[in-house]
């Protein structure tokens, strides 16, 4: 596996690459790209901040964070607001699933994240 960083429309994505030996039976499928996303260089929260929690918080939809509402260490409740995702030029809450502590925010604001990926944890 190869790792690179592309960036497409100022959008910055990190992606691996796996290399086919020669003969290998080559298969047409649709490239996976890595859920990471780096944000650009204006991003205001921290990426990866803090040690993973054991509750992961996961992007129910690809999208744009617009805004992070929480931050490491802070309480919260089930159904309080961590971060907002656009999608589809809808604004959606991203909450907590359960009460704990933020123990990572693993996003910044303006990045553009794919469905599934961990945008923070708890404890």
């Amino acid at each position: 596996m190869k790792n690179y960083r592309i960036t497409v429309n100022g959008n910055v994505y990190d992606v691996e690459v796996e290399e086919l030996g020669a003969g290998a039976a080559t298969q047409t499928a649709a490239p996976k790209a890595a859920p990471k996303a780096v944000a650009a260089p204006k991003a205001a929260a921290p990426a990866a901040t803090g040690s993973e929690g054991a509750v992961k918080v996961n992007s129910p939809m690809p999208g744009k964070v617009l805004s992070v509402k929480a931050s490491v260490g802070q309480a919260v409740k089930k159904g309080e607001v961590i971060m907002i995702l656009e999608a589809m030029k809808m604004e959606n809450e991203i909450v907590a699933p359960s009460d704990g502590t933020i123990a990572s925010i693993n996003v910044n604001e303006g990045a553009s994240v794919e469905a599934g990926s961990v945008l923070a944890s708890l404890n």
